[in-house]
């Protein structure tokens, strides 16, 4: 396989990198650091970066969108993470919802829902899985429990009527902010839930549909996390994606492949910014009246940021490969996503020590790298990836 860039590949790359150099950089850390939950967010920034073609990324050329390749996806997310990481996936959140609707959609719903959000620059979507005190449990429920999964629930009214949907979710990405959110409930309780799960496309003006708290987050904070509340919410059946009760068909498409993959893409770009922010402080420090970077140890530490950094890039661009080709049943995404997660917090614990006190008195940079690092111990399920993988495995 080459992994050389195409001419459009790179032109993509460059175009990202002096967007995250000219405009994220020079917000993130001023963002970061402002107190509250929706504050950090900065219309403006998603305006900007919306006009360059990076909301609408992934929506197919055929569609009107710009029908980027996984490769350049991986590109761009990573370049724009290297600025900042909450900023990158502020934009990729709604590629992943793009390759479900193009996948899945009807064309009434894409005339419906995907014509104004490629029209409207402040137009963000996001899906809501996470529940309270479900865990674990509602990303991968035990196969055979009828009690495990989604609790919100969807009841149709009669054979032809409306559904009414009633629960709550939480922590749930660009809530905040989203004008449309792919909402999973749970359809029917007699059976389990990859049987009884419907997928609902749910607008912001839906009648008993609101927004909750918005959650203050360690890391991420430009990202937005917030409850998503449904009281007697109402939603005419052509909102359905898919089949009801074929919500695990619309949950393992390529919107679920890219979800793994696009936060092993972004991890490697947290991974480029703390290898050379080290690099750069260790060549301009002295301790001990010669450059940090002529210690042995700090040496050890940037050689091994610089091995875990470069072998996660190529493993996100074999999983960007493997998705480009459509390998059949290729594991990379979800163990790229798993190994994303140890390597990440490895080399930002490895830049906190080579900047020593610095790191954890003073720099504010290295910490917004840990802090945000911080963010894949339980993003996604974490680890609990690696269940998705054994049971494939079988």
């Amino acid at each position: 396989m080459d992994f050389s860039l195409n001419e459009e590949q790179r032109r993509w790359q460059n175009e990202a990198r002096h967007f995250a150099r000219e405009v994220l950089l020079p917000a993130s850390l001023k963002r970061d650091q402002i107190e509250g939950a929706f504050e950090p967010w900065d219309w403006d920034i998603i305006k900007a970066g919306s006009k360059l073609g990076f909301r609408t990324f992934a929506v197919p050329k055929e569609l009107g969108g710009h029908g980027a390749d996984f490769i350049s996806q991986a590109i761009v997310m990573s370049e724009l993470a290297k600025a900042d990481s909450a900023m990158s996936k502020a934009f990729s959140q709604n590629w992943k919802w793009s390759h479900l609707i193009a996948e899945f959609c009807t064309k009434d719903q894409k005339d419906r829902f995907l014509t104004p959000f490629l029209a409207d620059h402040t137009y963000v979507i996001g899906s809501a899985s996470t529940e309270p005190n479900a865990g674990s449990d509602n990303r991968f429920p035990p196969l055979e429990d009828k009690s495990a999964g989604f609790r919100l629930k969807a009841e149709r009214e009669s054979k032809d009527g409306d559904w009414i949907l009633n629960g709550d979710k939480c922590f749930i990405a660009n809530g905040s902010v989203g004008k449309l959110f792919f909402i999973n409930a749970r359809s029917d309780f007699n059976t389990i839930a990859r049987e009884g799960t419907t997928v609902f496309m749910v607008p912001l003006d839906t009648p008993g549909f609101r927004i909750g708290k918005i959650f203050n987050k360690a890391g991420w904070r430009f990202y937005q996390n917030a409850e998503l509340i449904c009281e007697d919410a109402r939603l005419p059946h052509a909102n359905v994606v898919g089949e009801p009760h074929k919500g695990q068909k619309v949950r393992s498409g390529v919107a679920a492949e890219f979800s793994d993959f696009e936060l092993a893409a972004n991890a490697l770009g947290i991974c480029d910014a703390a290898t050379e922010y080290a690099m750069a402080f260790a060549k301009k420090e002295k301790r001990a009246g010669k450059p940090l970077w002529d210690h042995q140890l700090v040496q050890l530490n940037i050689h091994e940021m610089n091995m875990l950094t470069e072998t996660l890039r190529s493993y996100v661009m074999r999983c960007a490969w493997d998705m480009d080709t459509r390998v059949h049943g290729s594991l990379s995404p979800v163990l790229a996503m798993a190994y994303a997660s140890d390597v990440l917090q490895r080399v930002t614990k490895l830049n906190m020590e080579v900047h020593g006190a610095h790191g954890g008195m003073m720099d504010a940079m290295t910490q917004k790298l840990v802090r945000d690092g911080i963010i894949w111990t339980h993003l996604a399920g974490d680890n609990t990836q690696r269940l998705k993988a054994v049971r494939r495995m079988k």
